[in-house]
């Protein structure tokens, strides 16, 4: 039972696969040590919604992180390692558009939808760089 659109990304979400993630990593600013401890992480995404506040909550062995946004709104971002940007989310069609500006005005945008097998694919991109993750519902 495939759900399409925006409410069909709540919920629980299991790693599955992605290419060029170290890469995109790289690109938007992430340290050697903390790309090599990613390398082996296959987090969990949850994510949930409450009167129009979303939270993502990003589940792994080694940290567990989260943010909350209103989509539309701007709001302050710390990354899992530790970079702070400001984080813009909208609602486009039937995807998550989610874009961050890092403090030296490099621009990433990260987009999410469900796919025609029901899982929720993730494109990165930050420069020439781009990348795809897949996740599957738990």
């Amino acid at each position: 039972m495939a759900s399409s659109g925006i409410q069909g990304l709540k919920g629980t979400w299991d790693y599955v696969d992605g290419e060029h993630f170290d890469s995109y990593m790289k690109e938007i600013g992430v340290s050697l040590m903390a790309r090599t401890a990613a390398k082996g992480m296959k987090p969990r995404l949850v994510i949930s919604e409450n009167n129009g506040k979303w939270t993502v909550r990003s589940e792994s062995s080694l940290k567990t992180t989260s943010y909350d946004f209103t989509p539309g709104v701007e709001f302050d971002e710390t990354t899992p390692d530790g970079r702070e940007v400001k984080s813009t989310i909208n609602f486009e069609g039937n995807k998550w558009v989610h874009t961050t500006i890092d403090k030296n005005g490099k621009k990433s945008v990260v987009t999410r939808h469900i796919d025609d097998k029901d899982q929720q694919m993730i494109d990165m991109e930050c420069g020439s760089v781009k990348a795809r993750r897949w996740y599957k519902r738990a």
